[in-house]
């Protein structure tokens, strides 16, 4: 079984790319405590790699220093480097992603006072609903 969850800070905000055939990718590091022994903590810095919506969603709702929780799979592949080195990289390709906070700055143009709470409490009885 294969199976990483991960729970951290962006360490910068998503990069958005697009494959020759159009699939949306993302690709961010996630900065995860770990306890380092003897109450010392560290940090690591651990590459996330989203595709196609989930990716979109990353680029349009994940900011720096936002803490998620991600589920995924860890992949190693490797690549040839431009001065011809043979490298392999460790990254989580995310399946899932959680966002456990809002955002800090809404976007451009968005408005600022919106009250996300209050969204769901006009509940109709049954018979109410329109469909």
């Amino acid at each position: 079984m294969n199976k990483v969850i991960l729970v951290g800070r962006l360490a910068q905000d998503p990069e958005v790319r697009y494959t020759q055939s159009g699939k949306a990718v993302a690709s961010f590091s996630l900065a995860v405590n770990r306890y380092a022994g003897q109450g010392q903590n560290s940090v690591d810095f651990i590459p996330i790699v989203a595709w196609e919506k989930l990716a979109e969603t990353c680029g349009n709702n994940l900011n720096k220093g936002q803490r998620v929780l991600v589920d995924g799979r860890l992949q190693i592949r490797s690549y040839e480097a431009n001065d011809g080195q043979k490298r392999r990289v460790a990254e989580v390709v995310a399946q899932s992603i959680e966002f456990l906070e809002r955002r800090q700055t809404p976007p451009s143009g968005a408005a600022e006072n919106i009250d996300v709470n209050s969204f769901g409490k006009d509940v109709f009885p049954d018979e109410e609903i329109p469909f």
